[in-house]
Parts: C-alpha cells; structure tokens; sequence
C-alpha cells in the first residue's frame, strides 16, 4: 500500500529500519528505510536531465517493460498546473492490455490508474505519470465528464503529443522511421478516434510500401497519382497484407509498374475505410482483390475471344472439380489475360472482404461475419494450359455433348416460343395444358443441362491438369492443407516422372 499510494509522496516515509549483511545474516541498523523517492524525475526542470534519466526512472514504474521508444515532459503552469512524463512504449501485440499504464497523481500522491476521460482515449496506450493538483483526490468519471480544468488538460496533452511527434518527424525523419512500425498504432488510433489528431497528424503519419519505404501521405498522392489514376479519375492506392503471401500479386502490380503498400497491422483495416473518405477521389484495392488489369480499370479490358459455350464449357470443368471448404464458396470466371500471365489465380472481392474484417471491430455488422468467404476462380484462357484443357475437352466429349447441345438449343427455342405467345394473353386465358407445356420444357431443359454437366465433370475428374491447376491457385492462397495437398504432391511427382 505504501509503495502504490506513497511512492512518490512530497515528505520522507519510513517504513522499518535499513537492514545490512552482517555475520551471515541480514541484521536491522539505526538508520530509517525510506520507501519513496520525495523529488520524482517529473519534479524537476527537463533541461536538467538526460536520456539515460528518463530511461531509468521508466524501468522505476515499469520493471519488466522493454526500453520506451520516445518520451514526453510535460510541464504547464497556465491556465492550470500540469506536470507528468509520458512514455511511448512498443506496442506489437494486444492493445488492451497496455491500458490502464498511465498513473494520476495530485501533488505526488497517488490518486488512479484509471485515467480515462483525463486523458485521450487513444492515450491510454501510452505509460507514465500525470500530477496535476487541479485534480482533486476523490476523482468521479461524472466530475471528469463536466469539470473544464480536465478537459482543458486533455486538449493540451493532445496538442503537447502531436507537437512531439511533428518535431521528431521533422529533426530525424530516419530515426522516426525507424520507429514508425512501433508507433503507428498510437497515432493510427488517435486519426481513428479524434477528427483535431487527424488533423495534425497527417502531416507527419507514414505508408509503409512493401520494399519498405516510407512516405508522407502528399508525398505517396504524388508518387502514384501519375500511373494509378483510373478512367474516373480516381486514385487507387494498392496494399498487401501479407507481403510473402500475397507476393505473386504485388509482384503482378510492380510489373506494371504500380506501387504497393503494405499494410499489415492491427488498425489498418478502419484506416483504409477513413482514408478513402478523408481522401479525395481516393480509393484502396488489396492486390489479390482482382486481376491486376481490373485492380486499375484505365480504359475497356480486353475481351476473351472466346464463344460463349467455349466459356461455359471451361467454366463447368473447373467448377466441377472446385474442393468443398466450410464456409468458403467458389466461382469461376473467364478472362483474357495474355499468353505470358498465370493460367489461374484465386481473386476475392474486396468490399465483402473488407465487410468482413470491419465486423471484428465495429458492432452490428455480425451479419457479414455469418457470410461464407467468396472466391472467383480467374481462368486465363490466352494461355495455352487453359486452352489445351479446352481442346482436349472437345476431343473427348465432343461425340457426347453435340446430340445433348442440339436437343438443349431444340428446347430453349421451343420454352422461347411459349414465352412469347402466352405473354400475349391475360393470365387467366392461359390453359392448364399451357401450363404444363411450359413446365415440361423447363423440365427437359433442366435434364440436359445436369446430362451436360455430368459428362463434362466425367472428363475434368480425369484430366490431371485440371486438378493440378486448381491446386496450385489455392496453394499460392494457402488454402490447400491436409489430404488435398498430400494429393496434389503425389500428382506433381507424378507428372514429372
């Protein structure tokens, strides 16, 4: 009790007598033990001091913290008393469990922990000590809500804080780089939560690329606003999540010439949502999010030359051998993407995505959490795996599907047909017999088209390369585990022999 309320009392506590090692035993002596330290580093005037004081007196609060990055002293005596030192400690993991660090004093007595209200929200992350005797001892969340002495402080820690860091960014931009990985949550936190941080921070809040370069925010418009303008004239700013997993696709956009961010921490997914509307004409797509020709649309995408039931045939045959995944649902698309492109790559919408990450942080969104993932299967039908897959498919099932394609154009035109004449009439002059007829041909369309279906998934169950391109999209997304990948081994070693 004495070391939490006393430590740093304004009079001299003793608590015992000082003890010394004395033949083999620990032995009492005359002089008083003094548990608190009566001029605490906060007492005394900055210029006095030196790094290795400061470090020293944070390992005295906080034994077991590794050193802070940078501090803070606080020392106001108008329009109210203030005096303190924050620290700025590393932060890499749970944010709420660095809470509650900062300590409140009232003329060096111990008052809270709890500093909520007193100081800004995203400041709780911070350690240290505040004393201010403008704050009285019997401190109520009711009294801090209304006093204007506290919300006076608040404010000033706020503006000391983002004058700290604006200086630190404008002395030692490499040092404050170096830095910035540990910082960002503390000043990612405070743009998220308070609009007047945002306003000052923004001059000196970094993007981190993923050669791990680092920009100011009008530095990064200026770098990109060139190459990554879309027809609508808006900017798209291009990230990454996970550099060595997603590297194929930041790999697809730096070989167009498109820049990267990286954008990997704990707060970056409500950043990218504030940013884009802080942002003018600004919009943010995670590389993976498309094919990197639709991540930034400058003008109409080639079209695949492909006929239709060309398509439709490749569609199915992919389709058809797609793996079953809880929660995880599979489409597949067909796109010209050049001969020299992959022939398959996995894509996720980057609106549900999104959705989805924003339902862990904000309530009422547990809708889009309930949301299976959805995947597009992006077959690139320029390149010749795809094609050969294609050509085989009508070499072998050519004999097959032409009497089942002839009698499924047969009924589509016959169901057209009854479309268009009972559309003429009212619906009560249509006849059951109308009906029926209607139903009956639906029906038969229907049989045709699982009779299609089903030889087209009798080839592609067969057809190692199909098997084999569909697991090497979903190895490159780190979705193939288990027998699946024990499968794909086992089929590699075979193709290879």
């Amino acid at each position: 009790l004495l070391n939490k309320y006393c430590k740093f009392m304004a009079v001299p506590v003793a608590f015992g007598k000082k003890t010394e090692w004395k033949d083999g035993k620990q032995v009492e002596t005359d002089q008083d033990n003094i548990i608190n330290n009566v001029e605490p580093l906060w007492t005394k005037t900055p210029s006095t001091l030196k790094d290795d004081d400061y470090k020293s007196f944070y390992r005295t609060l906080y034994p077991m913290q590794d050193e802070p990055l940078f501090w803070i002293h606080l020392n106001v005596d108008y329009p109210f008393n203030l005096t303190g030192i924050l620290y700025f400690p590393r932060i890499k993991s749970n944010i709420e469990l660095q809470r509650n660090k900062i300590q409140l004093y009232c003329n060096q007595v111990f008052v809270t922990d709890q500093v909520e209200g007193i100081v800004p929200e995203f400041l709780t992350l911070l350690h240290g000590v505040i004393d201010s005797p403008d704050i009285p001892l019997n401190v109520s969340r009711s009294y801090l809500q209304s006093d204007a002495n506290v919300k006076k402080i608040s404010k000033y820690i706020t503006k000391k804080v983002s004058d700290r860091l604006a200086s630190i960014f404008k002395d030692d931009r490499k040092d404050y780089e170096q830095k910035w990985d540990d910082l960002k949550i503390f000043i990612n936190y405070g743009m998220l939560s308070q609009d007047d941080f945002y306003d000052r921070a923004k001059d000196f809040a970094l993007l981190k690329d993923v050669d791990g370069k680092y920009f100011t925010y009008d530095e990064y418009k200026t770098l990109i606003k060139d190459n990554q303008t879309d027809k609508d004239g808006n900017l798209v700013y291009l990230y990454a999540n996970d550099k060595e997993g997603e590297y194929s696709y930041i790999e697809a956009a730096k070989n167009k010439g498109y820049s990267v961010l990286l954008l990997d921490g704990q707060l970056d997914t409500p950043m990218v949502s504030m940013l884009e509307q802080k942002l003018e004409k600004t919009r943010f797509a995670r590389v993976d999010a498309d094919i990197v020709d639709r991540l930034i649309v400058k003008d109409d995408n080639k079209e695949s030359e492909l006929a239709k039931d060309d398509k439709d045939s490749l569609t199915e045959t992919f389709r058809s051998q797609l793996p079953t995944m809880d929660h995880t649902e599979f489409y597949v698309d067909v796109q010209a993407l050049g001969a020299d492109n992959l022939p398959v790559l996995i894509t996720q919408s980057e609106y549900m995505r999104r959705m989805k990450e924003a339902s862990k942080y904000q309530a009422g969104m547990a809708f889009y959490a309930q949301m299976p993932d959805a995947f597009n299967l992006v077959l690139n039908s320029d390149h010749s795996l795809i094609k050969g897959v294609l050509d085989g498919e009508k070499q072998e099932c050519g004999s097959q599907l032409s009497p089942v394609d002839s009698e499924l154009k047969g009924l589509e035109a016959r169901l057209a047909v009854l479309h268009q004449t009972q559309s003429a009439k009212k619906p009560e002059e249509i006849t059951q017999e109308e009906k029926d007829d209607v139903k009956n041909t639906e029906h038969s369309i229907q049989e045709q088209r699982t009779k299609r279906t089903d030889i087209i998934a009798a080839y592609a169950k067969g057809n190692k390369v199909v098997h084999q391109l569909i697991d090497l999209a979903l190895l490159q997304n780190g979705m193939l585990k288990g027998a699946a990948l024990d499968s794909f081994l086992k089929r590699s070693v075979d193709m290879i022999k």
